[in-house]
């Protein structure tokens, strides 16, 4: 094989992968556009739940406890820094392990964690947050739903903890969480470039029947069609 045959097929390669790129971007940035209706069950929308990003990360934020689920029982408190007893809401969110305890910040960003989080190769983790008040802003977006879009809520966000023999969530023993206030517990499913945090926050939207972008890898994808 000689050197003009190596480089035809290294620039077939790289104007592939140039192709997969381009697609990508292009995708990233029409389907967020196509909203999903929300279903209107007839129930009066009652239990308040938000929509909190970081700039990054989105998380699905509920009550700490009513008549459906008692998130205390099974996020413990005393898991947390804290071990507060008195919040008032949680915050849950699906993620690549490797992002969640190794990049505290964009500055810590290692390209194995970005390679490995990108192609399928690392576990996931939820991310739990206690909170006393959720204050709405641009990150932040309060939607009612009613009993039943709650319960089938509830059951997705549930779906993705990992769980021990006993049926308990996993506790990630970690120094790396972000406050006083959080804890990370190991979940289920594997992060790539098609399916982030972001999406999996979505995802949560359509399951509760509310409004959420077709498919979207950033918040910016939730958030445009709650403004």
């Amino acid at each position: 094989m000689n050197v003009k045959i190596i480089l035809i097929y290294i620039l077939k390669t790289l104007g592939v992968l140039v192709g997969i790129v381009a697609l990508y971007v292009i995708l990233a940035l029409v389907l967020p556009m196509i909203e999903v209706s929300g279903e209107d069950d007839g129930q009066p929308k009652n239990i308040p739940i938000y929509i909190y990003t970081n700039g990054v990360h989105t998380d699905i934020v509920m009550p700490v406890k009513n008549e459906f689920q008692d998130w205390g029982a099974k996020v413990p408190f005393s898991n947390t820094k804290s071990k507060r007893t008195d919040y008032n809401y949680i915050g849950i969110g699906w993620g690549d392990k490797g992002f969640y305890l190794d990049t505290p910040t964009w500055a810590d960003l290692k390209f194995s964690t970005a390679f490995k989080a990108a192609f399928w190769l690392s576990e996931s983790a939820m991310h739990c947050t206690y909170y006393t008040a959720m204050k709405e802003g641009d990150d932040c977006k309060m939607i009612m739903i009613s009993r039943e879009q709650y319960k089938k809520l509830v059951k997705f966000v549930e779906a993705k903890f990992d769980r021990d023999q006993n049926g308990n969530f996993i506790l990630i023993p970690t120094d790396a969480v972000y406050d006083v206030n959080d804890a990370f517990y190991d979940a289920k499913g594997k992060y790539s470039f098609l399916n982030t945090c972001n999406t999996w926050s979505n995802d949560a939207l359509k399951a509760a029947g509310q409004k959420a972008a077709l498919w979207t890898a950033s918040d910016f994808g939730i958030f445009r069609h709650y403004k």
